[in-house]
């Protein structure tokens, strides 16, 4: 080796050794520390630094790699790596080529998980004949999440396409942390007790399975178990998983999925109606298409005709009605003259000029005030005496 390094070398051949030299010998590590300076790039690889207290060291993992992470890396995680170092030749630099990842205690969390699962499944929380059918159209949902996630906003924005009239209640739950767990137990129990709900989904977003640990906790799952209201568990994404998903009367993959679930039926009745509707405006369609065909294939002659004869039926009826009209006419004006007649003749009856007519006269003193005694007169007195062709004034002298 030391006449080796008494040839001078390259940069270039003394960096291929030095690759050779790491690579070959540091393979198949195993490494744990905190992410730090997480970069995604726009190809699919992770460009990140791996460090504990005391150094540091840069790391990349492959876009071929990454869907082995089940989990989203980020800012301050503490991780388990496999993989080797690999020499950049370029820069002069090395780093850890990263084929696993995973969250550490991520096998502890695993196994606490089993255990957790057999128990319950010895308690029963898990029996599939206790669990009760969802509601094909339930009046109002129940939504166990917490008030500012995503998952609450996907659930809304698919019930608002699907099923816009469902009544949806809102049970805002703390879902990650210390807390988080007795605050989702609580929720599923109130809504139980005041009866709020007729179905009820617990939902979470994705996060890492020590973020989804709430969801397996006791209290939760027992809690759901005994639900009286169907419960839908909708937590995480398809890949995650929680107990209370083989508690629960039906789990879904995502929130959003959980919430097409529940309106399942609403979209079907609402695909039904646009269905029949689409069918009728088909055979309406298909009504006035073979209405226009008959219209078609008769000739201008025949419609002629058709229009002649139906003219000429009407005419007929209008000639009928005309004539029966005149003479009902024809009819009250005779009777209307006759009456008029007669009320005529008993006028002029009554009239004080057919008195006069025949012979009689009228007194009348100055004033016109007619008079019909003597005692009305007295000697001296101008009266005037009304005849059928005029008048006279004339003086009273004295009793004949």
């Amino acid at each position: 080796m030391a006449e080796l390094f008494d040839v001078p070398l390259s940069v270039s051949e003394l960096t291929a050794l030095i690759k050779k030299t790491l690579e070959e010998g540091f393979y198949g590590l195993t490494v744990t520390g905190e992410i730090s300076n997480f970069r995604p790039s726009s190809t699919g690889h992770w460009f990140f630094t791996l460090k504990d207290e005391g150094a540091s060291i840069s790391a990349v993992m492959f876009k071929g790699s990454t869907w082995r992470v089940d989990f989203s890396p980020k800012e301050g995680d503490r991780v388990v790596i496999n993989g080797s170092l690999d020499v950049y030749a370029a820069r002069g630099s090395y780093q850890i080529k990263v084929e696993t990842m995973t969250l550490a205690g991520y096998g502890e969390i695993l196994a606490e998980l089993e255990r957790r699962k057999r128990r319950f499944l010895d308690l029963g929380y898990f029996a599939e004949e206790r669990k009760r059918p969802i509601p094909a159209f339930p009046q109002r949902l129940g939504v166990v999440t917490s008030p500012t996630g995503a998952a609450l906003q996907d659930i809304l924005t698919v019930l608002g396409r699907r099923a816009p009239g469902l009544d949806v209640l809102v049970l805002p739950a703390v879902v990650q942390g210390e807390s988080a767990a007795a605050s989702i137990a609580a929720r599923i129990r109130q809504a139980n007790s005041l009866l709020l709900c007729d179905v009820l989904i617990v939902s979470r977003g994705g996060g890492s399975v020590e973020d989804l640990l709430p969801f397996s906790d006791e209290a939760v799952v027992k809690e759901i178990a005994q639900s009286q209201i169907p419960v839908v568990s909708g937590i995480g994404h398809e890949v995650d998983f929680a107990l209370a998903d083989f508690a629960a009367d039906l789990r879904a993959p995502t929130p959003s999925a959980a919430a097409e679930l529940v309106s399942a039926s609403y979209a079907q009745l609402r695909e039904r109606v646009e269905s029949l509707a689409a069918t009728l405006r088909q055979r309406t369609q298909s009504r006035l298409s073979i209405a226009e065909a008959h219209l078609a294939r008769g000739s201008r002659k025949s419609l002629a005709q058709r229009t002649l004869t139906l003219f000429g039926s009407k005419e007929f009826l209008l000639a009928n009605a005309t004539r029966s009209l005149t003479q009902q006419i024809e009819q009250r004006l005779a009777s209307w003259e006759a009456r008029l007649v007669l009320a005529g003749h008993r006028l002029e009856a009554l009239s004080p000029l057919a008195v006069l007519e025949r012979g009689y006269a009228v007194v009348q003193d100055l004033d016109g005030r007619v008079i019909a005694s003597r005692e009305g007169t007295a000697i001296g007195e101008q009266l005037d005496i009304r005849f059928i062709d005029g008048k006279r004034r004339v003086s009273v002298e004295e009793d004949p």
